[in-house]
């Protein structure tokens, strides 16, 4: 009796102590600190388990601070894409026309563009143009089409479906009606604005050329008699494609979106939007309140995509689990979608860094396709610094069968390193000075080592930089790890 007796009065103490808790905090008012949309600590005022009502501007900034950012974040492969395609434009290219890539000069414009080989590019707009023709010569081409979300539609040239014969593909808009085109390689698109990309593997430069001469871009209205397609360079144009900082960002987003279906899987994202002062149909004519948000938003949405994709948090992305050498390909595919949810924060990493994605890029059969690896700090985790000098040793035998290349990329722009040497990559192709045991030594920093000036890439103080490695089909030693790379080492002075 007396045990139960005790059982009632605790539980009436309990209840009692925590109604008093409750009411002392109903009654007063309590300040909770928040983190504001400029990064500070703000007071946020709290009537017991409610903000107070003078607070809620503050709370509403908040939010609308945190959807910013992840606009940001959410945008990039599509901002990315919008914006070379406007720089294309500033080259003189119209629907109708390829864009060559084939020197240094010419790459700076590209993100994490590879040195090596030469690229040829369309970025179309179907939505001036209607259905579109792409006519492929016969011969050594491999090439894709992707849309401004970056995810592979089709590929074109000896692995698609022409196998290098030439042939004729249709592009079809979004909400077109059904063409019937016998003859022609027909694909449905799900976007207004779409990539082409190809190289021309000929290894004779004047087949090569005269290939990519040969490729016709055309609106299928026009196929009775096409205007010719020309191939315009940069021609030295400073411009670069990644995508711009402040209110530019959004602009682009803004202008992009507006031909564009949305996609079922981003209707949360552009409610977001909505909210920032961005929609379809509607001008861009930001609050000055929504303008601030959007600065700040673009601000901190960069620095979070610096970290998610320079100090990668996925699971496994070492190749070597000692090593600073992390996979660059982290998506699963190219519709960047896994089993149970969409790759958005992979998705990010990747596209704040780079452009263009494809199956190829991420084979895990020897001896074909192209291998990726990522290094953005030294053997000592500090982020590589241009006014310090550094070195790499590339083991002999490379798991390459056709060649390897390392590239140095500038921090800020993600582009080709812009250096008075006028080079950005030391590869397999070069006529590098090799050790005994067939390694090679590789040095960057801003002045080259005495002797060692093939093996160097210059470095630009005050900036930042980092390093893509690539192996071009790479072998079985690779996938199994058995050849081994070490860490880029800063050089004692």
């Amino acid at each position: 009796m007396k045990k139960g007796l005790f059982y009632i009065t605790s539980c009436i103490l309990i209840l009692s102590t925590s109604c008093t808790q409750q009411q002392q905090s109903q009654s007063s008012k309590e300040t909770q600190n928040a983190v504001s949309k400029t990064g500070d600590k703000k007071a946020i005022t709290m009537d017991g388990e409610l903000p107070d009502r003078s607070s809620l501007p503050a709370v509403f900034d908040e939010m609308d601070y945190q959807q910013a950012t992840q606009t940001y974040l959410w945008a990039l492969p599509l901002v990315s894409f919008a914006e070379w395609q406007y720089v294309q434009e500033q080259y003189g290219a119209t629907n109708n026309d390829l864009v060559m890539y084939d020197t240094y000069m010419n790459k700076l414009a590209i993100v994490t563009a590879n040195a090596t080989t030469p690229y040829v590019m369309a970025l179309m707009d179907l939505s001036k143009t209607g259905p579109m023709v792409i006519e492929m010569p016969a011969g050594h081409t491999a090439g894709g089409l992707a849309d401004f979300w970056q995810r592979e539609l089709a590929a074109i040239g000896e692995v698609g479906a022409d196998k290098g014969k030439g042939g004729k593909y249709l592009l079809i808009p979004p909400g077109h009606e059904a063409i019937n085109a016998p003859g022609y390689y027909t694909i449905k698109c799900n976007m207004m604005n779409i990539f082409f990309g190809f190289r021309a593997l000929d290894p004779d430069p004047k087949a090569a050329e005269e290939l990519i001469r040969s490729v016709k871009l055309y609106s299928y209205e026009d196929r009775n008699n096409p205007p010719p397609t020309k191939v315009v360079s940069p021609n030295g144009n400073r411009m670069t494609a990644n995508p711009k900082d402040g209110m530019a960002y959004w602009e682009r987003l803004h202008k992009i979106i507006q031909n564009e279906p949305v996609q079922e899987r981003d209707r949360f994202f552009m409610a977001w939007l909505h909210n920032l002062g961005i929609s379809k149909g509607e001008p861009f004519q930001p609050t000055a309140r929504q303008k601030k948000i959007l600065l700040e938003g673009a601000s901190q949405g960069k620095m979070m995509a610096y970290a998610n994709s320079f100090d990668k948090r996925f699971k496994n992305n070492k190749h070597w689990p000692d090593k600073n050498w992390d996979y660059v390909m982290v998506m699963t595919n190219s519709a960047q979608r896994a089993e149970n949810y969409d790759e958005f924060y992979r998705r990010t990493s990747y596209f704040f860094e780079a452009v263009t994605f494809s199956k190829a890029m991420i084979t895990k059969v020897p001896n074909v396709g192209q291998a990726y690896l990522g290094s953005y700090t030294d053997s000592d985790g500090e982020w590589f610094d241009g006014e310090e000098s550094y070195t790499l040793n590339v083991p002999a035998n490379p798991p390459a069968l056709n060649f390897w290349s390392l590239t140095v990329y500038d921090g800020n722009t993600r582009c080709l390193i812009q250096n008075e040497q006028k080079n950005a990559d030391l590869s397999s192709r070069k006529d590098l000075i090799k050790n005994e045991d067939g390694s090679v030594d590789l040095y960057f920093g801003p002045t080259a080592p005495e002797g060692k000036e093939q093996n160097w890439v210059q470095t630009i103080p005050g900036k930042h930089w980092f390093a893509y490695m690539r192996f071009y089909a790479p072998t079985e030693a690779y996938f199994d790890k058995s050849w081994k790379m070490d860490d880029i080492n800063k050089m004692k002075n």
